[in-house]
């Protein structure tokens, strides 16, 4: 058995059960194939700028409810959760992140936690309208796709690593959900996160739900993939030499398990409009799978 995996989570749609909590394992699990794995999770969206200072007395704090003013109590608040996947036992533990945008502080900070893979969520929120919290979320991005540590930013997260790295945010008119092809780039085509799984001429789709688009493409970014409705769907970064790292942005949502949608709209979490739109296949999971080679590669 491969050495157990650290993963940092940016915890971003807490309140929503299923596409949160539930989204985070269906992230988690193809990482359980090849190693045991534990989940470090961060809510600077709740939590406080005066808490963020205590990560700075150590690198690995608990976070307390007195640390998240602001949750939201559609969702219990907890500290730890032991979750049972893949007949493995995953630990999900919250923790304080500094709630600042020094790129030093940050990047010491990362160091000393020894993640293996940094992963963004989606939000209720939208980088088009900024919050505070945004700032130091974005820098931690920046700094963990530009170390070479394999990130993933998904529909909030990829809009949020675009604009850490440059990349102007657009709100449209109106929501955008379904399930649309994605289109491959000819840097896309031999991507390893979007094709490992494919055969020869095989499509792609994604499921997608999001009123906020990528505009601009960062210098520091190769766009690998659009969709009809959406030209920027899918970015790698590069380093300052153009040398790819493992780090991609996408705008869809391949954590969107069948399962995950049907209990999200009995509970009232999505519209009936929305549900309706998701019937289909997507290949959330496969990416996923993907992602979790690239992780696996990257520390053996």
């Amino acid at each position: 058995m491969a050495k157990m995996v650290r993963v940092l989570i940016l915890d971003l749609l807490v309140e929503r059960a299923e596409f949160g909590h539930g989204g985070n394992q269906e992230v988690i699990r193809p990482l359980l194939k090849k190693s045991d794995v534990e989940v470090l999770l961060l809510t600077p969206q709740m939590q406080s700028f005066e808490s963020g200072l205590k990560a700075g007395q150590e690198d690995e704090i608990t976070l307390k409810i007195e640390d998240v003013p602001y949750w939201d109590n559609e969702y219990p608040f907890w500290e730890n959760n032991i979750v049972e996947l893949e007949s493995k036992t995953v630990n999900f533990n919250r923790i304080i992140m500094p709630m600042l945008s020094d790129e030093i502080i940050m990047k010491n900070w990362v160091e000393n936690l020894s993640i293996d893979a940094l992963i963004c969520s989606g939000s209720r929120r939208n980088v088009s309208i900024w919050e505070e919290w945004m700032g130091p979320a974005s820098t931690l991005m920046r700094v963990v796709a530009n170390s070479g540590i394999p990130t993933l930013g998904i529909c909030f997260g990829h809009q949020l690593l675009c604009h850490s790295l440059g990349s102007q945010i657009k709100r449209a008119d109106s929501l955008s959900s379904g399930i649309w092809e994605l289109k491959l780039t000819e840097l896309g085509k031999n991507d390893p996160l979007l094709t490992s799984h494919l055969e020869s001429n095989s499509e792609i789709f994604g499921l997608y739900t999001h009123q906020d688009h990528v505009d601009t493409i960062p210098d520091s970014c190769n766009v690998i993939g659009t969709a009809e409705h959406n030209a920027i769907t899918a970015i790698r970064v590069k380093d300052k030499s153009g040398k790819p790292l493992p780090a991609w942005g996408i705008q869809f949502h391949p954590e969107a398990a069948r399962k995950r949608i049907e209990r999200a709209y009995e509970w009232g979490h999505i519209t009936e409009e929305e549900f309706v739109s998701f019937k289909g296949e997507h290949d959330g999971a496969n990416i996923l799978s993907s992602f979790a080679r690239i992780v696996s590669e990257n520390t053996s």
